[in-house]
């Protein structure tokens, strides 16, 4: 019998290669399911070859599934491009992260989470080579299951997930590093007082998602107030956009974290909101910093944010008014996902030295306006 290999928490302060050997660790100890053995729908893309997955919808806000190549056009940095290759391949296998907030102000959703989120995985992991992990985020961002086709595994640490409790003095949590406390009823406490959002993308992208084939996208629950990440917001939607991962986003208001004031993220490196805060210029305000009373700084809109974060990587941001809206929700999620056109195309210039950050913006539009074409704003040239 193989021993399960617990995943230490992942700290972003750390480098990548210690997340990277544990999961790769993890990944040897699994076993091997030998069903994905069977072929599966592939798709093959050169070097130079620009991936967009495209969700189209009509003025109803139905999702319009019979679209051909030639119903849209498409830019990338103001100069048009030629599509190579269109589909809607339902056959191509998923890639998808569960990243669910599990800080003291999600508490009361968290039930209503956990049914929501087994359902969706029993929805989308429909076959032997769809995949999915489960990650959860609170002081600290947590691999709770990596990358398996196993329903049962996600469904096990899906209902052994719980809402950090307690202060934030290290003597309340369990003196073995390779506790897991205060999942389930275990009966130790984990730190309080963090909700590390922009570190669970930016690793979710950065760690997992970025070598992955296929359809990819994460899934966050959270209420978008950042406290205690390392990485900027504006990090985090690079490492998904780098990864070609769509952020789709689940806002639940939640109850305020009294032991923070209740105050969102502070100001990064790059400014704020008001000033020259993505998109118009600048960056993301980071995530690692508190405002200080007084200061003059205003509290982040938590639902804008999570807003943001979809726009720019091309997924939807949601809102989950009750709890019992969380399946509605998850529905229209696994609509967008299992409706959604794959678009190729091989950029007319290739990148440079001169590209300055080496971002290019992508336009893609329907020639009927009465549809809403989604897809992400842009890639990031790897020369």
């Amino acid at each position: 019998m193989l021993k399960k290999l617990r995943i230490r928490p992942i700290n972003a302060a750390a480098t990548g290669l210690l997340a990277s050997v544990s999961m790769s660790i993890s990944m040897a100890q699994q076993p091997v399911d030998t069903h994905e053995a069977a072929p599966v729908t592939t798709l093959n893309v050169q070097a130079r070859e620009v991936i967009l997955p495209v969700t189209v919808r009509d003025k109803k806000g139905q999702v319009v599934p019979t679209l051909r190549q030639d119903d849209f056009v498409l830019e990338q940095d103001g100069r048009p491009q030629i599509i190579k290759s269109f589909s809607h391949d339902s056959n191509l296998p998923f890639r998808l992260g569960l990243l669910v907030d599990t800080s003291r102000s999600q508490q009361n959703a968290l039930p209503a989470e956990r049914t929501a989120t087994g359902k969706f995985i029993d929805q989308m992991l429909a076959q032997p080579a769809d995949k999915g992990f489960l990650l959860h985020f609170d002081h600290q961002v947590e691999l709770l299951q990596d990358f398996t086709a196993s329903k049962p595994k996600l469904h096990h640490e899906l209902d052994e997930m719980s809402t950090s409790t307690g202060g934030s003095n290290d003597s309340a949590g369990s003196s073995d590093p390779d506790d897991k406390s205060g999942r389930g009823g275990g009966g130790g406490h984990r730190r309080g007082g963090g909700t590390q959002l922009y570190d669970a993308i930016y690793l979710a992208s950065n760690e997992l998602m970025v070598k992955q084939p296929g359809r990819k996208a994460v899934i966050v629950l959270s209420d978008g107030a950042d406290r205690g990440s390392k990485e900027t917001l504006s990090d985090a939607v690079d490492a998904a956009e780098k990864a070609n991962v769509s952020v789709y986003t689940v806002y639940f208001k939640g109850e305020e974290d009294r032991d923070n004031s209740g105050m969102g993220p502070g100001m990064g490196r790059g400014g704020g909101m008001g000033g020259g805060g993505y998109p118009g210029g600048g960056r993301y305000p980071g995530g690692g910093r508190m405002p200080r009373p007084g200061s003059g700084e205003q509290k982040v809109d938590g639902k804008k944010i999570l807003e943001q974060i979809a726009h720019r990587t091309g997924g939807i941001a949601f809102e989950a008014k009750k709890k019992d809206s969380f399946d509605e929700v998850y529905a229209q999620i696994a609509e967008e996902l299992k409706g959604q056109y794959l678009l190729t195309y091989t950029p007319d210039k290739p990148a440079s030295k001169d590209d300055s950050d080496g971002f290019h913006k992508i336009s893609l539009k329907a020639k009927d306006d009465k549809y809403q074409v989604v897809t992400r704003e842009g890639y990031y040239s790897q020369d």
